[in-house]
């Protein structure tokens, strides 16, 4: 038996006027996953605990089959392990963003989705001018980096914010708070003199592209310990996506990370190397983990045209290359779902249940219904704990 479970960051969302009352999925072209749904097992998944924060983090924990309340770590450890990043007992690891603000307000928690390359020139000048043995600055994809404190012997008790939350508002009463947070304050303070002057920056200005004028410390945490699945269900398996924060939990569930050439994090990624190191990967492994994150990134803009697209592009490039692959590599089931909401209506993520389908090829059934929330909630099958899905 095979196994690949397709997560569609963030595709699910709330009726929209402008949709005439429908949602993205409800109105994307994806004939692909409507089939699945038709032949497969419908339903919704609680994968945000109740009163847990609603992001991915906490949401592919559950996907993965563990409890997000016994096991959540924070962001940016999941993110760490991604990076080969070692961390001591007493270290603590924060999520860095690249971000714009501007006359105090955060405008862009992406800095215009700056490239990888632009980025790493940028956080390695904070590290050479910040860091040292007690900080440390590493970079990642993107907008999406990391700052470790070394050795925190009096231990830290910081609230933060993540800055997709806090796009078009004033940033300084969502600055981190708490003990330990004005070692934070002043890293961001510094950070933000020195970005303002950067030849990078300047460059992005000329092309009216967002500068990254800042850097937005969150997520923090230090290191889990959590049995792998090979030790739990005897799976062996890979995790292809773009982003650090998957791959760090596709480590510490135990599967190979695969890195594909052209795997952006965003609509222009390589759809289709996914799908090929997938398919390839099960030839000799259990299970493929594929995550796409492009219609969470569609939702945070607030762009409906781009979300339908993203909605589309997973369907026509992912989902259906690899159906037609599957057969060939013998019994199979697929999962496909959404991890959490980000809807377009308020742009950051909400902790509504999401839809799910589960297809096995040696049971097809018969249905009329598609992938959408309403269809997902109709069936009336809805797992409040969404890690017994696995």
């Amino acid at each position: 038996m095979k196994y690949a479970i397709i997560i569609m960051d963030g595709a699910a969302d709330l009726p929209l006027e402008e949709l005439g009352g429908k949602t993205p999925l409800q109105a994307a072209s994806k004939p692909n996953i409507d089939r699945l749904a038709s032949i497969g097992r419908v339903g919704s998944a609680r994968n945000i605990p109740r009163g847990m924060p609603p992001g991915s983090d906490v949401a592919i924990l559950a996907v993965l089959g563990y409890d997000p309340r016994a096991n959540y770590p924070g962001r940016a450890p999941l993110e760490a392990a991604a990076q080969g990043i070692e961390l001591g007992p007493n270290d603590w690891v924060f999520r860095c963003n690249l971000v714009t603000i501007i006359d105090g307000v955060m405008e862009d928690y992406s800095a215009g989705h700056i490239s990888s390359a632009e980025a790493k020139v940028l956080i390695d000048e904070l590290g050479r001018q910040l860091g040292g043995a007690k900080v440390q600055f590493f970079a990642g994809v993107s907008y999406r980096h990391l700052v470790v404190l070394r050795d925190v012997r009096d231990g830290m008790s910081v609230a933060t914010t993540p800055p997709h939350d806090i796009i078009g508002q004033p940033v300084e009463k969502h600055c981190p708070r708490g003990r330990g947070s004005d070692v934070l304050r002043t890293l961001m303070s510094r950070a933000e003199d020195i970005l303002k002057h950067h030849d990078i920056n300047r460059v992005r200005r000329d092309l009216g592209e967002n500068p990254a004028t800042s850097i937005w410390l969150w997520g923090q945490g230090r290191p889990p310990a959590l049995p792998t699945l090979k030790e739990r269900f005897g799976l062996t398996g890979s995790v292809i996506c773009a982003v650090d924060l998957i791959r760090g939990i596709g480590l510490y569930a135990g599967l190979t990370p695969i890195k594909v050439p052209g795997a952006t994090g965003y609509l222009d990624t390589n759809y289709e190397g996914k799908v090929a190191a997938a398919l390839k990967a099960l030839e000799d492994q259990d299970l493929a983990f594929i995550h796409v994150e492009a219609p969470d990134e569609a939702g945070h803009k607030g762009d409906l045209k781009l979300k339908l697209q993203a909605i589309e592009d997973f369907d026509a490039r992912v989902v259906g290359p690899l159906m037609a692959g599957l057969p060939r590599l013998g019994d199979h089931r697929v999962l496909v779902m959404c991890d959490h909401l980000t809807p377009i209506a308020v742009k950051t993520h909400t902790p509504e249940p999401v839809p799910f389908v589960l297809y096995d090829s040696r049971r097809p059934g018969s249905h009329n219904r598609a992938y959408t929330e309403g269809d997902a909630a109709r069936t009336g099958l809805l797992l409040e704990q969404a890690a017994e899905l696995l």
